[in-house]
């Protein structure tokens, strides 16, 4: 309950964030000759600049410290089973990233993006700079995760696994006490700034078309994986998704797989052609490793605030990296408060080359659907669980499916 708290709360802190610092910008901008507003402007860009290197300095502890131990744990506890379970989540998430990909170069160039649009007003300058340059770089920092995630995997080491499990606990409090807390100021003060300069309103029509565009991409997106399920277990897919809109509308409210999880494994039983060990294996692993809605949405928010920044999307090359990287993430760490988004900030600053503007408009964007990517995350473990049947359970070998109230058919 505590964590579904957290979750709304942040939500609500980040809309406020947006929505108070959209209003106060317009404010400022229609005053702007103001000596006072010009003492505020000073003092919110450079508040800005502040909360700005306070994230990117915490992003590569966030990569080391929750990759690594992801990637431990699995090698300790790597069944066949589990493994297969892992690799399906990770090629979704890939997947819908190469989906969205495919689909961002396509529907993008006709969004009527506005691209290199000089400001109505100009920001002043920063009259506090402090900067703190992180420990080590964005890239260094996932290298880092992955090569000593495997050594100690596959050395076994109790001692270093200890070690970063204690520092998955030590960032994740950084996360909860520092990260989270600045998050919605810094959101707010970006907003308040695009706003002032007039840039927001030339956008917004296309910040709503981006939703309504992933949304439609999400349905299109658990379709496939459904249809594979199908062809893979030989059994129907609506058998499956039929009972998952209770599971959809909840994680719609709850904005959390985790505290969707109940509903969603009630949803599960009552399949018939799912059985009982399946259900209890994937939809828990699902809730934890899955994240293809969240993927999908973040690609495709990506490519479209890069046109809007930066004046061109993303080459293919970059994206597939983009791509491979982020689906890494979306395994790895998906429990970091805020969303995969946060979880994957190295990336999108080390790979896209986003700014501290493009960070905070991808957060507030993201955040505006996060509830509808969590619900596909959620009803795609459905589809999961379908595949998994049929590599493992075809014939009955893991016991024999529910009746449709969570009871075998067989005693």
């Amino acid at each position: 309950m505590a964590k579904v708290v957290g979750e709304f709360s942040l939500i609500f802190k980040l809309l406020a964030g947006i929505f108070l610092g959209a209003i106060l910008g317009m404010f400022l901008g229609a005053n702007a000759d103001s000596a006072t507003v010009g003492r505020i402007m000073n003092v919110v860009v450079s508040l800005k600049h502040v909360f700005g290197q306070v994230i990117f300095f915490l992003v590569p502890l966030v990569i080391v410290g929750f990759i690594t131990p992801a990637i431990v744990r699995l090698g300790q506890n790597a069944s066949k089973m589990l493994f297969v379970a892992v690799s399906l989540a990770y090629i979704s998430s890939l997947a819908a990233a190469l989906f969205s990909t495919a689909a961002g170069y396509t529907i993008i160039p006709h969004l009527s993006v506005a691209t290199s649009v000089e400001p109505l007003r100009k920001l002043p300058e920063i009259i506090f700079r402090l900067d703190i340059p992180p420990v080590f770089s964005v890239m260094t920092a996932l290298v880092l995760a992955l090569f000593f995630g495997v050594a100690i995997a596959l050395t076994r080491s109790d001692t270093m696994a200890s070690l970063f499990r204690e520092l998955e606990a030590v960032v994740s409090k950084l996360i909860s006490l520092v990260l989270i807390p600045v998050l919605p100021f810094f959101v707010g003060l970006c907003f308040l700034s695009l706003s002032y300069e007039g840039l927001l309103s030339i956008h917004l029509p296309v910040f709503i078309s981006m939703v309504l565009i992933v949304i439609c991409g999400h349905f299109i997106w658990l379709a496939v994986l459904y249809g594979i399920g199908g062809i893979l277990s030989g059994r129907s897919p609506v058998q499956v998704f039929r009972h998952y809109l209770p599971a959809y509308l909840t994680a719609v409210g709850t904005m959390s797989s985790a505290a969707t999880l109940p509903v969603a494994l009630q949803c599960a039983r009552k399949s018939t052609v799912l059985s009982k060990t399946m259900t209890e294996f994937m939809i828990p692993l699902g809730a934890t490793v899955h994240l293809c809605g969240s993927v999908l949405t973040e690609t495709f928010f990506c490519m479209t605030l890069h046109l809007m920044l930066y004046g061109s999307l993303p080459d293919a090359g970059t994206m597939i990296l983009f791509s491979v990287l982020l689906a890494i993430f979306a395994v790895g760490a998906p429990g970091v408060p805020g969303g995969t988004v946060v979880a994957s900030l190295g990336i999108v600053t080390g790979v896209l080359g986003f700014d501290a503007n493009g960070v905070a408009l991808l957060i507030a964007i993201f955040a505006l659907q996060d509830s509808f990517g969590t619900a596909c995350n959620v009803t795609g473990d459905g589809a999961l669980a379908l595949m998994m049947e049929g590599l493992f359970n075809k014939h009955g070998e893991l016991g024999p499916l529910q009746s449709g109230d969570g009871v075998s058919d067989r005693g």
